[in-house]
C-alpha cells in the first residue's frame, strides 16, 4: 500500500487532531520542490494507488527509519537486560569485608542508580506540573465536549451515591455523565433507583433499562428488536446530560465498550470513571488542560487515593503504595510521554483516537481467548501504539476504594500481576515509537521479579544464615530510603510506613505474579462486586507454596551451617538487634498514628472533595 502526501490546515493555536488513519511525518528537508504553506502541517495517509516517483522516494526514508529505530531499540532493550543479568551473574563486588560479610556490588549499584534516577525524573515531572499550574491559562471549555463514563457492577450503594455525587460537582459546564450497569435483573435495579435519587431530577435525564448488549442478545431478542435496542443506547446517552444503561452482563470491557459506542464522535474527550471513584471537582478541567496544551497527548491520568485508606492495615498500605505509584513511578513515566497504565478510577482519552481503535481494543485476544481483564491498561497500550504520548497530572485527583481484607487484595493484585505481563508483550511492539526509557524501564521492571526470585532462592538454600539476614536488612533499608524520599515529596510523615510494604511484596507479591505468568489465560479468581464480597481462597495456594519453600530453605541452611564464628556471631546478634528494634519502632508508630484512625469515617482525614 502507498503512501500519500496530504496537505491539511493545522494553525498553531488548534488542538485539532489528525486525520483518521494518518501519521505526522518524521523526516524533515525534503518537500518534493517545494515548502507546505504557513500553518499547515504534513500527514501521511494510505492511499491504494500509484505514487509519484517523489513521493516513493520519501516513502524510502521514513520506512528506513522505522527498521532503523526497530533495530536500534530492540539491540538496547537486549543491551539492558545482558548488561542487568551479567552484574547478577558475575556477582563482581566493588567493596567487602574479610570473608564477605559486608558487600556492595554492581548488581545493587545498578538497582540504586535506577531508583535514584525514577527519583529524580519524578521530582522534575512535579515541578513541570507546579509551573504549569501557575503559567498556563486554562482552555475554553465551551470550546471543547467531555462525557464522564462510569462503569457500575453490584456496587456498593453508599460508594455509588458518592461516585454520582461527585460527578455531578465536577467544575466542567454541560458535562454529559454516562452510567453503565453491568446487569439488568432485579437484584441490579438498587444502582438505577441511586441515579434517580442523585441525577435523575431533572429533564436532562434519561435511562433504558436493555435486555441486551452490542454482542450479546438478551432473552426473547430479535435481530430487529436487538438493532432498535442499540439504536435506543444510542439515542438516550446522546440527548441526555446524565444518563443511565442497564444491560445484559458482560464484564467491565462489554460496559465501557456500551457507553464509547454510544457516545460515537459526539465528543471531544471521553474521560473513565469506577463507580466506587469520588473525583475531586476539578479533576476534568486538569486533564483537558494536559490534552489541549499538547495534540500529541493522547491520553491522560490523574493521581488516584484510596477513599477508605484507614479501614484496615492492608489499605493503609496500599495507600501509600498508590501515591508511590503514581507520583513517582507514573511522574516519572510521564516526564517522557509514556505512561504504561492510564488507571481506570481516573483517565481521559481524545475521543478521535479511542474511536479508531475501538473494535480493536474489545476483540482482544491472547492465546486465543479473548481478554476480560486489563482493560484500562490495554486502552492505554492502544494510544501507545498510535505513536501517542501518555500523561500524568497530579493535580487531576480522586478517591477509590481499596480491599480491605488479604485475600481480595491478593486476588485482584494477581489480576492485575496477569494483564501487566500480558500487556508487557504487546507494548514491547512499540518501544521504537517512544523514548528510550520506555523501554529500558519495561525490561528493568519486567524481569526484576525474576531476579528477586532467584537471589532469593540462592540465598535460603545455599547462603549462611547471615546471609539471609543482610538480605532481610537490605530490603528494609531499600524501602526506609524510598519512604524517605516519599516523605519529603508529598510532605507526610504517613509516608514512612511505605517501607512496611516491601514486607507484603516479598511475601505476597512474588509468589501472586508467578502464579499470574501460570494461569495468565484464565478469566476467573478476580474481585468480585462490592455490594456482596466473595471469598476466594485461591490466591493463597501460591503463597503456600512460596512460603513452604521459604521454610524449607532456612531449615536446611541452618542443618548444613558450620559452628559461627565470633565475628560472625557478633554480626548475626547485631543484624537480629537492628532487625527487631526495626519493626519494634515501626510497629509502635503504626498503633500511635495509624491503628487509631481505623474504624472512623473516612472522609475525616481524606481530601475535602470526599465530603460529598
Amino acid at each position: 500500500m502507498g503512501l500519500l502526501l496530504v496537505l491539511l490546515p493545522f494553525p498553531a493555536s488548534s488542538s485539532s487532531s489528525r486525520p483518521a488513519g494518518t501519521a505526522p511525518l518524521i523526516s524533515r528537508g525534503w518537500d518534493c520542490g517545494k515548502r507546505p504553506a504557513r500553518g499547515r502541517k504534513l500527514w501521511l495517509q494510505p492511499n491504494p494507488g500509484t505514487l509519484p516517483k517523489c513521493q516513493l522516494l520519501h516513502q524510502m526514508p521514513v520506512q528506513l527509519t522505522t527498521a532503523l529505530r526497530v533495530v536500534g531499540t530492540s539491540l538496547f532493550a537486549l543491551a539492558v537486560l545482558g548488561g542487568i543479568l551479567a552484574a547478577y551473574v558475575t556477582g563482581y563486588q566493588f567493596i567487602h569485608t574479610e570473608k564477605h560479610y559486608l558487600s556492595f556490588g554492581l548488581y545493587g549499584a545498578i538497582l540504586g542508580l535506577h531508583l535514584l534516577i525514577q527519583s529524580l525524573f519524578a521530582f522534575l515531572e512535579h515541578r513541570r506540573m507546579r509551573r504549569a499550574g501557575r503559567t498556563l491559562k486554562l482552555p475554553s471549555p465551551l470550546r471543547r465536549s467531555v462525557a464522564l463514563c462510569i462503569a457500575a457492577y453490584q456496587e456498593d450503594p453508599d460508594y455509588l451515591r458518592k461516585c454520582l455525587r461527585s460527578a455531578q460537582r465536577i467544575a466542567f459546564p454541560d458535562l454529559k455523565v454516562v452510567l453503565v450497569v453491568d446487569g439488568n435483573r432485579q437484584e441490579d435495579a438498587y444502582m438505577l433507583d441511586i441515579f434517580h435519587e442523585v441525577l435523575g431530577g431533572t429533564e436532562q435525564a434519561g435511562f433504558f433499562v436493555w435486555r441486551s448488549n452490542f454482542h450479546e442478545a438478551g432473552e426473547g431478542e430479535t435481530e430487529a428488536s436487538l438493532q432498535e435496542g442499540m439504536d435506543r443506547v444510542r439515542d438516550v446517552v446522546r440527548a441526555s446530560t446524565f444518563s443511565c444503561i442497564m444491560q445484559k452482563w458482560g464484564g467491565k470491557r462489554e460496559v465501557m465498550y456500551t457507553a464509547f459506542k454510544a457516545l460515537g464522535d459526539s465528543v471531544d474527550y471521553i474521560q473513565v470513571c469506577d463507580s466506587d471513584t469520588v473525583l475531586d471537582p476539578a479533576c476534568t478541567i486538569e486533564m483537558l488542560r494536559v490534552l489541549e496544551e499538547d495534540p500529541q497527548v493522547g491520553g491522560v491520568g490523574g493521581d488516584v487515593q484510596i477513599l477508605n485508606k484507614y479501614d484496615s492495615w492492608i489499605s493503609f498500605l496500599s495507600s501509600v503504595r498508590y501515591w508511590m505509584a503514581f507520583n513517582v513511578e507514573r511522574a516519572c513515566q510521564s516526564y517522557f510521554g509514556c505512561v504504561q497504565c492510564i488507571s481506570g478510577p481516573l483517565g481521559m482519552y481524545r475521543n478521535s483516537l479511542l474511536q479508531q481503535f475501538l473494535e480493536d481494543w474489545y476483540h482482544q485476544k491472547f492465546l486465543g481467548s479473548k481478554c476480560s481483564f486489563g482493560d484500562d491498561r490495554h486502552l492505554t497500550n492502544r494510544v501507545l501504539s498510535l505513536g501517542y504520548r501518555t500523561k500524568y497530572t497530579a493535580r487531576s485527583k480522586c478517591l477509590t476504594e481499596t480491599p480491605t481484607k488479604y485475600l481480595r487484595w491478593l486476588n485482584q493484585q494477581t489480576r492485575w500481576s496477569k494483564s501487566y505481563f500480558r500487556e508487557w508483550l504487546y507494548n514491547s511492539l512499540w518501544f521504537h515509537k517512544h523514548h528510550l526509557w520506555m523501554t529500558y524501564e519495561s525490561v528493568v521492571t519486567g524481569f526484576f521479579p525474576f531476579f528477586l526470585i532467584a537471589t532469593v532462592i540462592q540465598l535460603f538454600y545455599r547462603g549462611r544464615i547471615w546471609n539471609i539476614l543482610l538480605f532481610l536488612l537490605t530490603v528494609q533499608l531499600v524501602g526506609i530510603i524510598k519512604a524517605t524520599y516519599a516523605c519529603f515529596l508529598r510532605g507526610n510523615a504517613e509516608m514512612i510506613f511505605m517501607s512496611l510494604y516491601s514486607l507484603l511484596y516479598m511475601s505476597s507479591l512474588l509468589p501472586a505474579k508467578i502464579f499470574a505468568i501460570a494461569t495468565i489465560n484464565k478469566s476467573g479468581w478476580g474481585t468480585s462486586g462490592r455490594k456482596t464480597i466473595v471469598v476466594n481462597f485461591i490466591g493463597l495456594i501460591p503463597v503456600s507454596i512460596w512460603v513452604a519453600v521459604l521454610l524449607g530453605g532456612l531449615a536446611y541452611t541452618a542443618y548444613c551451617q558450620d559452628l559461627f564464628s565470633e565475628t560472625e556471631l557478633a554480626f548475626l546478634v547485631s543484624g537480629a538487634i537492628l532487625y527487631g528494634c526495626y519493626w519494634v519502632a515501626l510497629l509502635m508508630l503504626y498503633l500511635a498514628i495509624i491503628a487509631r484512625r481505623c474504624g472512623k469515617k473516612p472522609e475525616q482525614y481524606s481530601l475535602a472533595f470526599a465530603e460529598v
